[in-house]
């Protein structure tokens, strides 16, 4: 059970195995750092409990780094950061703060998921509590009783305390000066446990650690029992298992029928006032501290969250320091370095995330609470993934990228800028007792999956269930830089339906292969996921308000795939792919529109044929800026 959990950790905060940089760390801060636990009180009474190092050395001040974590910051107290914060940032010695957040293992309390912001929370208030508050509470405690402090707090997170660093920003502590929320979580119907209101199936395993409230102050894990109801027996084939099981109201009834947080999932199937209250980013007002937002292009949780938290700041805040860094990497995967940087079957470089820590997160830190250097960052430092290389950009999107225009075809060709027969029509059936899978390899439960999401297509393409586009071969580089939006007509035998849109690079046929695949990878003609979202149609109009469709009425349906930065390289072609169903990623929909899916039974889902119209269209960046905000749909 220890491995899972162990498993679990690294999944969603980023810990990385032992390697070598991190057994030399744990050497370093015991030679150089004194260490001590608090429990430092907060405004309504409730102690946090909080582990802190700071350096042996007194004959100067140094600033606090602080980490809020759900996931035990008791697993830090031996003198072990497991790479977070990075091997630079240790050396370089900061006072580092570990704290449990309210309601998880030695701190006080009860537990929410994202917990939502109170505006304007006013400090004397006692009992109006939230994330902002209990930091603005502990770093006014540790400013005051952690001796040597230079009156400067940093604060950084990946995944959920990447959500808890993101949400202290809202009116801050004034001596907070430098936070970098990494994958951060910002929107939990967007982000995380959902995509675009689509619920990650992937994920049904994880709720054993969010849903149950502990008894008392622990240092262990109190939810072991509840995750043996999945793992008591291993399971190779994660797609079989999800499909034998059924509806979704299968999950309530075996796994989770004591579950606060699954309750809250089936409770609130649509974007009403208790997901509201959990959005982050309207909270992102009159930003004060520097801000590094930090995230992986292939990062099947939470891509949504780094981009939209900076947008949100950047529009909101334009006279705050804030920068975004996108990287080639999966979930935190810049927190550890590998040596050759890969991503699933791809090689992106080497050494990438070791130039992230030393030349960006360093300096970043260095610069706003030490004073030292200058703030060379630029306003993005974004990887393209084509070209395999870091880029420099003034805004983000950037306004010089060119907008193109994907169009499909007939006998499957995508045109770039040159729109197609409107009156062309291509369709598939949609069969949810067959789903169309996620990804090439047989995998078994995973916490969160991984490495999808620049996984080879071919097996995709080859299914009557998934309409393929394809450019000619490119006689130049094409780079698409900025936001995607898919624009589909589309018409459904059927009342309801999801949509997945794929962007792939098609490699050449003599592409080599790479040193680090198993010999039966072959790189030549790899269908490369660049970039994909998935969208339920019921939420076409509203997310707060579905609503059925009319059978064989042509409806549009657009939606946002998250931005890019990618060059598909001469002698490559651009690929579109669209189909309904994404599994287990993500659940299935019935096809037949009912008020809940996760209390859907087996009788409805039906089978449905899905029209795709000529006149559909897919946008990419372009001074003309895309209505990606979803905003506009939420209401």
């Amino acid at each position: 059970m220890k491995s899972i959990f162990s498993l679990l950790i690294f999944v969603f905060s980023s810990f990385c195995v032992l390697s070598q940089d991190v057994r030399k760390d744990s050497v370093f801060m015991r030679t150089h750092y004194d260490k001590k636990e608090y429990q430092i009180p907060m405004r309504d009474g409730i102690k946090l409990f909080t582990v802190v190092y700071t350096p042996k050395d007194k004959s100067k001040t140094y600033p606090i780094l602080m980490n809020r974590t759900c996931y035990n910051a008791s697993s830090y107290a031996d003198f072990k950061t497991f790479g977070h914060p990075s091997h630079y940032l240790v050396h370089d010695l900061y006072i580092l703060a570990f704290q449990d957040v309210r309601g998880r293992y030695m701190s006080e309390g009860t537990f929410d998921n994202m917990r939502p912001n109170i505006p304007g929370n006013d400090r004397k208030n006692k009992t109006a509590v939230d994330e902002s508050s209990d930091t603005w509470d502990t770093i006014d405690w540790m400013i005051k009783n952690i001796s040597g402090n230079n009156g400067k707090v940093g604060m950084y997170g990946i995944s959920y305390p990447g959500f808890y660093t993101a949400a202290a920003l809202p009116d801050a502590h004034p001596a907070l000066k430098a936070s970098s929320p990494q994958a951060p979580i910002s929107d939990f119907f967007f982000d995380d446990f959902h995509h675009q209101g689509a619920y990650l199936q992937s994920y049904t395993a994880a709720f054993a650690v969010f849903g149950y409230q502990k008894e008392g102050q622990t240092r262990k894990d109190w939810f072991e029992d509840e995750l043996k109801r999945f793992y008591s027996v291993p399971v190779k084939d994660g797609y079989q298992f999800h499909l034998d099981n059924g509806p979704l109201k299968t999950i309530t009834e075996k796994y989770h029928n004591d579950n606060f947080f699954w309750q809250q999932i089936i409770d609130h199937p649509n974007y009403d006032e208790f997901w509201q209250q959990r959005n982050l980013l309207p909270h992102l007002k009159n930003i004060k501290p520097a801000v590094m937002t930090v995230g992986g292009w292939f990062d099947a949780e939470d891509l949504y969250g780094p981009l939209n938290i900076y947008k949100a700041v950047e529009q909101s805040s334009p006279g705050a320091y804030n920068t975004l860094v996108m990287g080639p990497w999966g979930h935190g995967d810049w927190a550890h370095e590998a040596g050759k940087s890969t991503h699933n079957h791809i090689y992106f470089g080497d050494s990438i995330s070791t130039f992230y820590q030393r030349e960006i997160e360093r300096t970043f830190f260095a610069f706003h609470l030490k004073g030292e250097g200058a703030p060379a960052l630029p306003e993005a430092y974004m990887f393209d993934t084509g070209k395999k290389e870091w880029k420099k950009f003034d805004t983000w999107p950037p306004k010089d990228a060119a907008r193109l225009h994907l169009y499909f075809g007939e006998n499957g060709k995508l045109s770039i800028n040159k729109p197609a027969k409107e009156q062309a029509v291509f369709e598939y059936i949609s069969d949810p007792a067959k789903p169309v899978p996620y990804t090439s390899q047989i995998e078994g439960l995973t916490f969160t999956p991984r490495k999808f999401m620049s996984d080879d297509q071919r097996e995709a393409s080859r299914r009557p269930d998934v309409l393929t586009f394809s450019t000619d071969v490119l006689v130049e580089d094409v780079t698409v830089a900025g936001e995607i939006m898919a624009k589909l007509k589309v018409a459904l035998s059927s009342t309801d339906a999801d949509f997945v849109v794929k962007l792939i690079d098609v490699y050449p046929q003599d592409h080599p292969n790479y040193d680090h695949n198993p010999k039966n990878i072959v790189m030549g003609g790899y269908q490369q996921l660049v970039r994909s979202e998935v969208f339920r149609g019921r939420f076409r109009n509203s997310f707060a308000k579905p609503e059925p469709f009319k059978p064989n009425e042509i409806t549009d349906v657009k939606f946002p795939l998250q931005d890019i930065l990618h060059t598909f390289k001469k002698g490559h072609k651009m690929m579109i792919q669209i189909q309904s169903t994404w599994f287990p990623y993500i659940d299935r929909n019935p096809q037949k529109y009912v008020d809940n899916i996760y209390k859907a039974n087996t009788e409805d889902f039906v089978k449905a044929t899905i029209k795709v119209y000529g006149s559909s269209v897919v946008e990419i960046g372009g001074s003309d800026k895309l209505d990606t905000k979803l905003e506009t749909y939420k209401k």
